[in-house]
């Protein structure tokens, strides 16, 4: 996430924006969205953090209600791929804003992302996603009431030439003719 933000100079995601490697690369690209705003710097939940706000809620007491954290549930993912803490990089959050103010403080807008709201991904590299719906470390709410999302896979083509994303900044030009460069590379 840090290249990522800072290759584009923003602190938000949006269509037209990229999230990199750490090798220049560029591994999805947001091509649609009708919200505006992503957040990729409040990161995600812990156990303590979800106990702390919202107590006690176990699996044998609650079922499919119990109250899970986001950071417990990436390491149950990446496990089955044979990963673990070490390969877990920093998130971002779709349909979340937070706001950083001028002293470095972050807001959460709670009403931002209504029923019915898309980002579209393009995967540009052969990637492992792992997706969560905990709510935001940082929502207001006081009540746990993760909300459900749709999620639909389809091919796409290779990026052509005048791809928004590509042209959205000069380094994300750089960072497909990296992708370009690393598939070339590879044997067929």
């Amino acid at each position: 996430m840090p290249d990522t933000l800072k290759a584009q100079h923003t602190a938000k995601l949006t269509a037209g924006h990229v999230l990199y490697s750490d090798m220049g690369r560029i591994l999805c690209s947001i091509t649609e969205d009708s919200l505006g705003w992503h957040d990729p710097i409040a990161g995600h939940s812990n156990a303590e953090l979800v106990h702390k706000k919202y107590g006690e809620g176990h699996y044998q007491e609650r079922r499919n209600d119990w109250f899970r954290n986001s950071h417990d549930l990436f390491l149950v993912e990446l496990g089955k791929h044979g990963l673990g803490l070490r390969d877990l990089v920093p998130n971002a959050n779709f349909f979340s804003k937070t706001v950083v103010a001028a002293d470095g403080s972050l807001t959460f807008s709670p009403d931002h992302s209504t029923p019915g709201s898309t980002v579209v991904l393009r995967m540009d590299m052969n990637v492992l996603v792992v997706l969560n719906t905990c709510q935001h470390p940082l929502d207001p709410g006081p009540a746990y009431a993760p909300q459900p999302v749709q999620l639909a896979i389809h091919r796409a083509p290779p990026p052509p030439a005048n791809d928004p994303c590509r042209l959205s900044c000069p380094e994300n030009g750089r960072g497909f003719l990296n992708n370009e460069t690393y598939f070339s590379l590879l044997p067929s």
